[in-house]
């Protein structure tokens, strides 16, 4: 298994410092993306550049999901 961590970012990140296990990336990669449906929900978050960025025990970028889809 291995720790990915799930930074939010809005032009300032917000580090994960914590992270889950996942077996595969794709397993994060849509834990990130439940994340963002969560936060999409919330009446309070409506800033349109906010993204999840989900990055490996490396450091390593493998995916960034956007929170608000472009219209």
């Amino acid at each position: 298994m291995r720790t990915h961590y799930f930074d939010t970012k809005d032009g300032v990140p917000v580090r994960d410092n914590k992270g889950i296990d996942f077996k595969k990336a794709s397993d994060a990669i849509e834990h990130s993306k439940k994340l963002a449906a969560g936060i999409r929900g919330e009446a309070s978050k409506r800033d349109r550049n906010l993204t999840i960025v989900v990055t490996d025990e490396s450091g390593t970028e493998i995916h960034r999901e956007p929170v608000y889809r472009a219209e």
